[in-house]
């Protein structure tokens, strides 16, 4: 009888190196596996991406809304409303889909939802930072110009859209077992109220106090503006900050991880059926 040896890491190292090289592999397999074909996948992403842009100018334009909007080029004005929101939207689809039943997560030893996080939410951070270099590098050939007042800036709110979905999407997925019919159907409300709630067609300085407070509880509310602020340099962010979008995902994520932990251990199989939510 053959004996099969299991490699077990001894030191904190080695452990770290084998699980940066499971999540590279897991990544890779993720962006395969949600696409089909990679190529295909960014194609779509981008096409979405200018099929929304049509819509809001043509509604912008119809509503009378262009006199609201930045001073500046219009178009960056659209994009840093819309790129932004599909990478909440879609950041809070991939880790609301993820799990750990696959076949990657029977590595042992292995942390299976550190991991299934990690590499859904990377592997969907890879394809939206793709997406948007090619279209900013579409529209420079283009126009033979692209100005924004502060690039950098442009990055943590970025990057705070993309951790946000994430950990929002992480909350769902681990609170799902508890009211499996409930979750899905709030999901799918806080993915609608994004449309309203995101500060896409209206900045938050034009905004009167009493509606600001409808639209301050959202993370991605903050993350607009302050990007917006980042790109028009006759536009300073008054009622808006990134300190509330990175406490409350550091919150969220924390409260999804330690319930996912416990889940680990103690979820049942019967849960689904008797929950009545």
């Amino acid at each position: 009888m053959e004996i099969q040896k299991v490699r077990v890491n001894r030191s904190i190292w080695g452990s770290a190196f084998s699980f940066l090289d499971l999540l590279y592999y897991s990544i890779v397999r993720g962006i395969r596996t949600q696409n089909g074909n990679a190529n295909l996948g960014l194609l779509i992403g981008i096409m979405q991406v200018f099929a929304l842009l049509a819509i809001f100018a043509l509604l912008i334009n119809s509503l009378g809304l262009r006199t609201f909007a930045i001073r500046g080029d219009f178009v960056l004005y659209l994009l840093s409303g819309i790129f932004l929101f599909l990478t909440h939207i879609r950041a809070v689809n991939s880790l609301k889909r993820g799990g750990g039943a696959s076949g990657m997560m029977l590595h042992a030893p292995l942390n299976s939802a550190l991991l299934a996080t990690l590499s859904s939410a990377l592997s969907f951070l890879y394809m939206q930072l793709l997406t948007f270099s090619l279209i900013m590098f579409a529209l420079y050939m283009w126009r033979g110009e692209v100005e924004i007042y502060n690039p950098a800036g442009i990055f943590l709110p970025f990057f705070m859209a993309w951790a946000s979905g994430v950990a929002i999407g992480y909350l769902f997925r681990v609170l799902t077992p508890f009211a499996p019919k409930f979750i899905p159907l709030f999901s799918m409300l806080y993915r609608r109220a994004q449309m309203l709630t995101s500060g896409k067609m209206l900045p938050a300085n034009y905004m009167s106090a009493g509606m600001v407070t409808w639209f301050s509880w959202n993370p991605l509310f903050h993350c607009i503006d302050q990007m917006r602020g980042a790109i028009f340099v006759n536009y300073v962010p008054r009622n808006t900050n990134m300190e509330y979008p990175i406490i409350l995902t550091i919150v969220l994520f924390c409260i999804a991880m330690i319930i996912d932990f416990w889940l680990s251990r103690n979820k049942s199989a019967s849960w689904g059926k008797r929950s009545i939510l």
